[in-house]
């Protein structure tokens, strides 16, 4: 990536005076690190779609648990009938067994009704044993199956309180790490999980520049720093503009390019001043297109450093593996 945001700026620089081939191959590496951000923008959305789609596989298992113990509590009920019903014909059977006794004294031809009746209900007793042999068959499996989705989400709500409960820890390093810049445009807040470092553009950059200054370095270096020993995170750095137009038409050409250019240099001091994993990173722009407050230019002109956890744990024992 370091390659990559050197060709750049050197296209940048270079682009009024070197020959039309050299300037003509910067334009086409520019290019493909415009494809490459494109990519890490998408991942990034599809990362926002699998923590939404964890929260939707979290609520379907809840349901399912509600539906497992309203089967169970139907088998339940359905158990004790038959058990009711399997007594009493144990008991019929019986009274017929000492009748049948009584009248073998009375004439074979009694005997042999008797016999067919006792046979009859002997065949019902029989089916109603093997039906209830099938329902509690039927309801230990339900509740197995009960226990192992009440025990997986147990697993996951306290692996997503750990995750929380580290992101709130975090949160509250990273607030004393940049206390000093707090009166300088810089914010730290946590919201859905997410740990969100807003500093404002007159504290990193001098208007349509993309060199971080003095005061801006040393916050980043200082946010670097805090993170770098945290392997379990994934982190995003979004370039904002206002929706003034840039004067110049040289580099950058525009706001897009502003913010993209703006990240990208934030990144490489994060990385080139710790012992950031580059592999955690992502530089993006977003332009002059998600504002904080329309009607404030300054606020609009930042860098976020978006902090978001890493949920290939969770993914894992939703798969079951």
């Amino acid at each position: 990536m370091k390659k990559q945001l050197s060709i750049i700026a050197l296209t940048c620089a270079l682009a009024a005076c070197v020959p039309a081939k050299k300037y003509n191959e910067l334009l086409e590496r520019e290019k493909i690190c415009s494809e490459e951000l494109s990519k890490y923008k998408t991942s990034s959305i599809e990362n926002e779609g699998k923590a939404k789609d964890l929260q939707v596989m979290v609520d379907q298992f809840r349901k399912d648990i509600i539906s497992l113990k309203k089967d169970t509590l139907e088998l339940g009920s359905n158990l004790r009938f038959l058990q009711t019903q399997y007594d009493l014909m144990v008991a019929q059977n019986e009274a017929y067994e000492q009748k049948l006794d009584q009248l073998r004294m009375k004439g074979q031809k009694e005997s042999a009704n008797y016999q067919a009746d006792i046979d009859a209900k002997n065949q019902e007793l029989q089916r109603k044993e093997d039906a209830l042999k099938t329902l509690e068959s039927e309801l230990i499996a339900k509740e197995k199956l009960l226990i192992e989705r009440e025990e997986r989400v147990t697993e996951l709500e306290e692996m997503i309180k750990r995750k929380d409960d580290a992101m709130k820890q975090l949160k509250t390093r990273v607030s004393n790490a940049l206390k000093g810049f707090e009166n300088m445009g810089l914010t730290v807040i946590e919201k859905n999980g997410k740990i969100y470092v807003s500093l404002e553009a007159k504290l990193l950059f001098a208007s349509g520049s993309t060199t971080v200054e003095p005061d801006g370095k040393k916050a980043l270096v200082d946010l670097a720093k805090v993170l770098e020993n945290e392997k379990d995170l994934e982190i995003i750095v979004e370039g904002h503009t206002d929706t003034d137009k840039l004067a110049s038409s040289a580099h950058p050409k525009n706001n897009w390019e502003l913010s993209v250019l703006r990240s990208t240099a934030v990144v490489e001091i994060m990385i080139g001043n710790s012992k950031m994993n580059p592999m955690q990173l992502m530089a993006a722009g977003r332009g002059e297109y998600h504002p904080v407050d329309p009607k404030d230019k300054a606020k609009n002109r930042r860098i976020e450093v978006i902090i978001s956890p890493n949920l290939n744990e969770l993914y894992q024992i939703l798969e079951g593996k």
